[in-house]
């Protein structure tokens, strides 16, 4: 296989870094300029950037984006999942008006006859028959764990080593040296060590699952059915039925966050797999742009909950806030899932990102590179390590930040936006197959200058 010249590498990176300050004078100086936000931006994850600072926002479209510099680009970011949908889908565009400029009321803390329709949609997709909403996934996740420990009366949540639930203190975990978990390195002001509240186990390991939850004092399994946000790691034939099994034998319920795995299809992977979590959580895509995310669980553990005199589920009891639910949210919610986020646009995003894995899988081929590619329904990404790691702990170990950097700031100068924190490619239901060919074209030029010494 090829081997990657890192001195080349460390040129064509800084030559292409070049290029990236000179085509975008206006961003660089609105970053520059910008004295009154922490660390320059509105929330310091866009620093995350292959040259200095982000490109700006001018406007959006579909499967389009526009920064200030009048740069147009094809948009296989799509806000790490918030705009699977497009950016501003007309539907929900329209439903959003309407609430916002005709009826009002966006944030009356009244219900809406919409939210019993989205909850019925979401049964109808993952199963769960009873939902809440909430503004976040990431708020979604902390209520359910809150929840699930009132239940079992369990005090810690299991997750896996490097999986994503947002910014929840309790899965910021990972499985050290030793095997034993450790805090994830960065983790912010961690109100505790967190192995006072979380344990781990390896995606892909039923064995540590079996040995981690042996300890009996776990609430909940929280996992991505596939992990995602530390490359596309997917599931190993038997895997989901094996942690479904040993989660039961425990009696420690299983959380399933389809927020970024939504991409398997209408229902994520709850449905394309024939999974039975005890609870869903969602959010991102389901509100077409708008913020939302959503909890689900069984009418089984509905009642038991609503049964209980000691749990302030109204209140200050710790679940819930004041936008979560609001008209708004709900209106784009519903026009998302029934007028594009649909079984059939899944079908043709799927197809898609069929051809987009296929195609940069005969780019690795064809350069003999040691890469693979995964793909999650219509999410599809490279990876730096073949065979595909089948573990976070693996994935995490085949990044490559210069490599990263340097296909990005490559796609980003000719007009390609992937996803900043990996390379990751998301189908909408405006990417046409001429969008798909686009970004081959571009990343087969990155790769032969990459392997030309």
């Amino acid at each position: 296989m090829s081997s990657i010249d890192r001195n080349l590498l460390t040129s064509l990176l800084e030559r292409e870094r070049s290029a990236f300050v000179s085509r975008n004078p206006r961003s660089a100086a609105a970053f520059q300029s910008s004295e009154h936000l922490f660390g320059r931006v509105p929330m310091t994850w866009m620093n995350k950037t292959a040259a200095g600072f982000p490109v700006y926002l001018a406007e959006a479209r579909g499967a389009r984006v526009r920064d200030i510099d009048g740069h147009d680009y094809v948009d296989f970011c799509l806000g790490d999942t918030a705009s699977m949908a497009g950016h501003s889908p007309p539907a929900t565009t329209a439903a959003v008006q309407r609430r916002f400029e005709e009826l009002g009321g966006a944030c009356a803390m009244l219900p809406t006859e919409d939210a019993e329709w989205v909850g019925a949609e979401l049964t109808r997709r993952f199963g769960m028959t009873q939902w809440s909403f909430s503004l976040t996934a990431t708020d979604a996740n902390r209520w359910v764990l809150r929840i699930v420990r009132a239940l079992t009366g369990r005090p810690k949540i299991l997750v896996n080593s490097y999986c994503y639930h947002g910014s929840v203190d309790e899965s910021l975990i990972v499985v050290g040296p030793g095997g034993e978990g450790v805090s994830r390195e960065g983790n912010v002001g961690a109100p505790c060590d967190v192995t006072e509240t979380s344990r781990v186990a390896e995606y892909n390991d039923l064995d540590g699952l079996d040995r981690a939850l042996g300890h009996g004092d776990v609430a909940a399994v929280l996992m991505e059915p596939a992990l995602t946000n530390i490359g596309i790691v997917l599931p190993e034939p038997g895997y989901l039925e094996g942690v479904r099994e040993i989660t039961r034998r425990h009696g420690v319920l299983l959380i399933n966050d389809e927020t970024h795995t939504f991409s398997a299809g209408p229902g994520g992977c709850t449905q394309a797999w024939s999974l039975q979590p005890d609870l869903v959580t969602i959010g991102k895509a389901i509100g077409g742009g708008i913020p939302v995310g959503a909890y689900g669980m069984s009418a089984g553990l509905a009642e038991q909950l609503l049964a209980r005199d000691d749990l302030d589920l109204v209140d200050m009891g710790g679940v819930g806030g004041t936008l979560a639910g609001n008209a708004l949210s709900i209106a784009a919610t519903r026009a998302t899932l029934e007028h594009v986020l649909t079984d059939d646009a899944f079908t043709q995003m799927t197809t898609l990102a069929g051809r987009f894995t296929d195609g940069v899988q005969k780019v690795i081929g064809a350069y003999e590179l040691p890469w693979s590619i995964s793909q999650l329904g219509a999410r599809a990404e490279y990876r730096f390590a073949t065979p595909a790691p089948r573990s976070g702990t693996e994935s995490h170990a085949a990044a490559d930040a210069d490599l990263d950097d340097y296909l990005h700031c490559y796609l980003n100068n000719r007009g390609i936006l992937m996803t900043p924190f990996h390379n990751m490619a998301l189908m909408c239901p405006d990417t046409t197959e001429a969008d798909v060919d686009t970004h081959h074209q571009v990343f087969e030029a990155a790769v032969r200058e990459l392997v030309a010494g």
